[in-house]
């Protein structure tokens, strides 16, 4: 994945956001929405492509666009700037490919261990009880 050119090709929006900022917040446009156009993408490989077709499917809408947006401060190259961080992070972390699981048994140690200490907690709990009168 190349980094740069991915940055160049999101389509940003400027949008009115709510939250704080008063009257000012009714006059300017500081919310962000970016659009990454996943098919069209010149900074991913096939295979890159297709992992993330099939790990970010929930995200990518009818088109092939992932869209994420930000209006978390006031300032609208702060929410820019913020959204292309999570683009990036989100690309990057659903490209990485995941190890297999190896299945393990627990260590003979480690069973024996186990079965001690629920021996003896049953032993202490049997304590605890009033003793049967015959």
């Amino acid at each position: 994945m190349n980094t740069e050119v991915l940055i160049s090709e999101l389509n940003f929006k400027a949008i009115r956001s709510s939250g704080p900022g008063g009257q000012h917040v009714n006059k300017t446009a500081s919310k962000v929405e970016v659009s990454f156009d996943l098919e069209a993408s010149q900074a991913l490989s096939e295979t890159e492509k297709e992992r993330l077709r099939n790990k970010l499917s929930s995200k990518i809408s009818s088109e092939g666009n992932i869209t994420l947006q930000c209006g978390e401060t006031r300032s609208q190259h702060r929410n820019k700037a913020i959204v292309i961080e999570r683009m990036v992070e989100l690309l990057q972390k659903n490209l990485k490919v995941t190890k297999p699981r190896k299945k393990t048994k627990p260590s003979r140690g480690a069973i024996e261990r186990r079965l001690k200490s629920k021996k003896e907690n049953a032993f202490k709990k049997s304590n605890r009880k009033p003793p049967k009168i015959e």
